[in-house]
């Protein structure tokens, strides 16, 4: 598993190269086939493709449920710039490992690649299994999603092997995310010339991001964050345009539409006479809900991963997953049962390397218990 994660983390694979996060697949295709799993590519045309490899098992309406396939999810890509393997390699220090997405979240694709090698090696899956290898999750999975939502659509349960917790807890809930940006047009003109003749798109943009931050509810879980600005022609000139991209989180599904509509608003007004500015919305994602079936489903992997070792805990996470896109569909979901890992999305991001054959125990004993739970 070590030797694995180690390749897989030193290919490039930041979520807008295709062919670094392709690479990746192709390392995951390669293993799953040499252990007899056959392997369907899903091709994209932007981001990288879909991988989608499959484990034939038991009868998996023997239970009664009539959601056949029993999905192991997680995506390739990484939030880091081409290069960052070469300049941060795979490494080894004490218990735990390093490197760019060595938690988030390769750990978690060597530990499915294996677990589905275990039950095609010695059967005993209750159903068939499905390996789901998505390349654009950090973005919002624009073109993942429609493929999660369908294979969500038709699945028994979802496991997504997003890192586990710190303190070995898994994710029964998660926020949900809106990615925006918004671009603002003004009108250049000599700052000291004809300063008068100017209007300033980065004064609008100021405006807004004060309105737009303005709107941060704490009490309610909402938060909004413009994380990125960009504008204006040179320092004595008055900026003929600029933009700003938003993060918005949210958990309960009606807020959405009030915090997007009061957005929409804020970028329709004129702070600065004479600009302009359109909206667009870049990439989202929907928060995971916990069902009544989702919890049965937790309620079966804490048992499981006692019996492995862990005393797994429940968690919420203001982060955004795919798991939110099952869910929505309705498939009994669980989230964040991959090995341990803290820090992403950081230089310091690292992996507990004890954790990898424990919690890939445990979500084997998870999927072998499902008849005896009723799922």
């Amino acid at each position: 598993m070590i030797a694995a994660l180690r390749e897989m983390v030193d290919t490039d694979g930041g979520s807008y190269d295709k062919a670094g996060v392709d690479a990746v697949g192709a390392q995951v295709a390669r293993f799953c086939e040499a252990q007899g799993i056959a392997v369907q590519r899903l091709p994209q045309s932007r981001f990288g493709d879909c991988l989608r490899a499959t484990v034939e098992g038991g009868d998996a309406t023997a239970s009664g449920n009539q959601r056949q396939n029993i999905v192991l999810m997680g995506h390739r890509d990484t939030v880091f710039p081409k290069g960052e393997p070469q300049r941060r390699p795979f490494t080894i220090q004490g218990d735990r490992a390093y490197g760019p997405g060595v938690a988030d979240m390769k750990a978690g694709l060597v530990m499915n690649m294996f677990v589905l090698a275990a039950f095609r090696k010695f059967g005993g899956a209750p159903g068939p299994l499905v390996g789901l290898f998505t390349g654009d999750e950090e973005i919002g999975s624009p073109e993942g999603r429609p493929v999660i939502e369908a294979e969500g659509r038709g699945a028994r349960v979802v496991f997504n092997s997003e890192p586990g917790r710190p303190d070995q807890g898994v994710v029964t809930g998660r926020k949900g995310g809106v990615f925006m940006a918004f671009d603002i047009e003004g009108k250049a003109a000599h700052s000291g010339g004809n300063f008068e003749e100017g209007i300033s798109a980065i004064g609008e943009l100021a405006a807004k991001i004060t309105a737009i931050h303005a709107l941060t509810d704490l009490k309610r879980g909402i938060t909004l964050n413009v994380g990125l600005v960009s504008g204006g022609q040179s320092v004595n000139t008055t900026a003929p345009w600029a933009q700003g991209q938003i993060d918005l989180r949210y958990i309960e599904p009606a807020d959405r539409d009030e915090i997007v509509g009061k957005i929409e608003a804020i970028v329709a007004k004129s702070f600065v006479p004479g600009t302009r500015a359109t909206l667009s919305i870049r990439g989202e994602f929907l928060p995971l809900t916990q069902s009544p079936a989702s919890a049965k489903v937790y309620e079966l992997y804490e048992k499981a991963a006692r019996d492995s070792g862990i005393a797994a805990h429940a968690r919420f996470s203001g982060g955004c997953a795919d798991s939110g896109f099952t869910a929505a569909v309705g498939a009994p979901t669980l989230c964040a049962v991959g090995p341990v890992g803290g820090k992403a999305h950081s230089p310091e991001e690292y992996l507990e390397l004890d954790s990898l054959v424990p919690r890939a125990q445990a979500l084997a004993r998870a999927i072998l218990r499902l008849d005896a739970a009723g799922i």
